[in-house]
């Protein structure tokens, strides 16, 4: 894993049909540091993860697992991902892990997922919104109207469905945290629909805290700058894929494993003192907002 931004980094060009398979990656993303030992922020706490299957959520879910909690992870229908990810959970960190497939723009399932989740462990402690999709669009008129309502529905309302689910057994000292992204707060020329449903996350994030703060729920989000994740190549074409992240200032996209520790500090009692505000993961660029 590169480590700093002396030298720009390009990746092996490389597309996979959606929503892409990590395991198929080259290279694989980096999704932990076995090396680091946990220290028990989360014992016996129960966090349902969307989209924690690859990509960011893989590495939040096998932290969290590592730091104690007992993990559900919802997720669209790559398999093959979520039962490496489970594997891992259980058989290396000696948690619990419930896998949930399923469409997360139907709010239906979205409410399924929540009921499975507390059926199975009785409640939930920890809820990590971060699924998500986008297609890229050289220009307004290219993007179609279905598009559109599939990264809505999956960017946002699913947030929304999910959040509103969990909330009625939600209890005090609970949290919440949402995925945004860069791309909320400096805008992005080809995400445009994207990019919208982020700073909608931010203003979700942001409202959802002060209406929760006298129940006594944390909500943050984490806002991460570009990641090597199966979305980029199921994304974007192969030659784009390959220069993501280059045009940051660290001049590379950062790996999973390099975004999850926000989370982590979000959810457990270090931050006890914090709702409403977002983490910056972005390989330096700075934000205002």
């Amino acid at each position: 894993m590169q480590k700093g931004g002396s030298k720009k980094q390009i990746f092996k060009p490389q597309h996979q049909p959606r929503p892409g398979s990590e395991t198929e990656m080259d290279p694989e993303p980096v999704f932990d540091r076995p090396e680091i030992k946990g220290n028990n922020k989360l014992v016996n706490k129960i966090a349902l993860i969307t989209g924690g299957d690859s990509g960011i959520g893989k590495a939040v879910a096998i932290l969290f697992a590592k730091e104690g909690a007992n993990v559900a992870i919802a997720y669209l229908r790559e398999n093959k991902d979520a039962r490496e990810t489970k594997k891992i959970i259980e058989e290396q960190y000696g948690r619990q892990c419930l896998l949930i497939p399923g469409d997360l723009t139907k709010e239906k399932h979205c409410t399924t997922v929540v009921k499975k989740t507390t059926k199975e462990f009785g409640r939930i402690d920890i809820l990590v919104n971060n699924a998500a999709v986008h297609y890229d669009n050289k220009t307004l008129e290219e993007l179609t109207t279905r598009e559109m309502l599939k990264t809505f529905y999956t960017n946002i309302f699913s947030y929304i469905w999910i959040t509103k689910s969990a909330l009625k057994g939600m209890k005090e000292g609970s949290c919440i945290i949402n995925s945004s992204s860069v791309t909320a707060y400096r805008g992005s020329p080809s995400l445009m629909d994207y990019s919208a449903t982020k700073g909608a996350i931010v203003a979700f994030t942001r409202s959802l805290s002060a209406n929760l703060i006298r129940r006594g729920i944390r909500v943050n989000g984490v806002a991460p700058g570009p990641v090597w994740t199966p979305l980029i190549i199921s994304s974007f074409k192969a030659k784009k894929a390959a220069k993501h992240g280059s045009d940051s200032p660290m001049q590379r996209a950062a790996q999973p494993v390099e975004i999850a520790p926000s989370y982590l500090f979000l959810a457990c009692e270090d931050a006890s003192y914090i709702s409403g505000q977002f983490l910056h993961p972005n390989g330096g660029e700075i934000i205002n907002g």
